[in-house]
C-alpha cells in the first residue's frame, strides 16, 4: 500500500514509527526492476528488522496500556476516581492495532471505554491519569473523566457516554473532510450492541451515501454489558452489516496486533483513496466486567479460564520470544520502563490542583453564544 504517515508530533513519534514500518512491506510504490537484487536483498533485511522493531513497539505500547489500566483499576477502589470507569483489558491488542493505522491528523471518536486509545492516540499517560482523578491538568481540564476526553491536537474528538451518541457526529466529522479538501479520515470506535440502535443504521446508510471518509469499527467482546450478541442479534457476526449498505467490510482478530494493525490499515486507506465508508468489526474478548463496579457474575468457570487462555499481552510477548525478538530480559525492562512511566503519571495526577468550580462552564460551548446564562445550581436565573 501507499505510504500514508506523515511527519508525527514529539508525543506520537514513537507509534508512528511502529506503523510506518509495518506499512512499508506492503506498500504498492516500488516498481519492479529498479533496484539491482544485491539493493533489493538488503532492502529486504532492513525492511525485516523495522517490522521486528515494530512488532515490540506494538507490544510496548499494549504492556503500557494494560499496566496502566490495572492502576486505574486500584485508583478507582481508593476512591481516586469518580463515576463510572470501563476499561480496556484485554483489548489492548485491538486498540494498538487501530491507532498504528491512523495518522496523527486523523480523527478518532470513541465510546466512554476510552483511556488506551487516548494512550495510544498519543496523549500523555499523565494526562490520561490526571483527568481520571479529576484534575485540571487533566485531558479535558478535570471536567470530563473517564468518559470525556477530548483533545483537539491529539484529534481525539471525544469520548461518549451515550451509546451511539459518536457515530452521528463522526459521520458530520467526515462531511466537514470532504469539505476541507483534506484525504484525513475519521475512525469512530463503538460496542457491539451500539450496532443494535438507530444511530449506527443512520450513520452508515449517510456515508454510503454521501461518500464520506469514516471507518467504522465494531469492537465486540461478545457481550453488550451482560448480554451475548448471540442473545441479542440475529446476524451476530456484525460486520456483515455493511452488505445492506453497499459498503465495503471485514472481520479480524482483535486478539492478533498485527492481523488488526493490517485490517485497520486496509480499512483507513481504502477510505482515504477512495472517500468512502468502510465497517470493520474486531472480536475482543475483554478480561472483567462491564465496569470497574461489575463482577461479570454471568460468565461461567469456563468462560474466564478461555478468557485468560486469549489474553491478547500473553500471546503476543511469546510470539516475540518464540520469534527471538524478546528475551525474559527484554520483558523485564519493558516492564520497569512502563511500571516507572504509570507511577509517574499517577503521582502527577495526586499532585494535580482540581479545577476551580468557577471554570465549570468555560467550555459548554466552543464559541460564544448569544444570552448563554453559565450559573450554578442555586444560582438565581437573572442577575440584577
Amino acid at each position: 500500500m501507499p505510504e500514508t504517515t506523515k511527519a508525527a508530533p514529539a508525543r506520537s513519534r514513537r507509534t508512528t514509527r511502529a506503523a510506518n514500518a509495518l506499512g512499508q512491506g506492503s506498500s504498492k510504490g516500488a516498481r519492479k526492476g529498479s533496484a539491482k537484487p544485491a539493493d533489493q536483498r538488503a532492502s529486504a533485511v532492513a525492511r525485516q528488522a523495522s517490522d521486528n522493531e515494530a512488532r515490540v513497539e506494538f507490544y510496548r505500547q499494549m504492556l503500557l496500556i494494560r499496566r496502566f489500566e490495572e492502576r486505574t483499576a486500584r485508583a478507582y477502589t481508593e476512591a481516586k476516581i469518580g463515576g463510572y470507569c470501563h476499561l480496556n483489558l484485554g483489548e489492548e491488542a485491538t486498540v494498538v492495532g487501530l491507532m498504528s493505522a491512523l495518522r496523527p491528523t486523523d480523527y478518532l471518536f470513541t465510546n466512554y471505554r476510552e483511556h488506551g486509545y487516548a494512550i495510544a492516540k498519543g496523549i500523555e499517560p499523565r494526562r490520561v491519569m490526571a483527568e481520571l482523578y479529576g484534575r485540571s491538568t487533566g485531558v479535558s481540564k478535570g471536567w470530563g473523566g473517564s468518559m470525556h476526553m477530548f483533545d483537539t491536537e491529539a484529534r481525539l474528538l471525544g469520548g461518549y457516554g451515550i451509546v451511539g451518541g459518536q457515530l452521528p457526529l463522526a459521520t458530520g466529522a467526515a462531511l466537514a473532510v470532504t469539505y476541507t479538501g483534506s484525504d484525513d479520515v475519521v475512525m469512530v470506535q463503538m460496542g457491539e450492541g451500539t450496532a443494535a440502535i438507530g444511530a449506527f443504521h443512520e450513520s452508515l446508510n449517510i456515508a454510503a451515501l454521501w461518500d464520506l471518509p469514516v471507518v467504522f469499527v465494531i469492537i465486540n467482546n461478545g457481550l453488550g454489558m451482560g448480554t451475548t450478541v448471540e442473545n441479542s442479534a440475529a446476524e451476530p457476526e456484525l460486520y456483515k452489516r455493511g452488505a445492506a449498505y453497499r459498503m465495503e467490510s471485514a472481520r479480524v482478530d482483535g486478539t492478533d496486533v498485527l492481523a488488526v494493525h493490517r485490517a485497520a490499515r486496509e480499512a483507513v486507506e481504502y477510505a482515504r483513496e477512495n472517500s468512502r465508508p468502510f465497517l470493520l468489526e474486531a472480536t475482543s474478548p475483554r478480561l472483567r466486567g462491564h465496569s470497574v463496579v461489575d463482577p461479570a457474575k454471568y460468565r461461567t468457570k469456563e468462560e474466564k479460564e478461555a478468557l485468560k487462555a486469549a489474553d491478547p499481552l500473553a500471546k503476543a510477548q511469546l510470539e516475540l520470544q518464540d520469534a527471538g525478538l524478546l528475551t525474559a530480559e527484554d520483558v523485564e525492562r519493558l516492564e520497569a520502563e512502563v511500571a516507572e512511566i504509570v507511577a509517574e503519571a499517577a503521582a502527577f495526577a495526586d499532585d494535580s490542583p482540581h479545577p476551580d468550580v468557577s471554570t465549570l462552564f468555560d467550555y459548554t460551548y466552543a464559541t460564544p453564544v448569544p444570552n448563554d446564562v453559565p450559573r450554578l445550581p442555586a444560582d438565581p436565573l437573572f442577575r440584577v
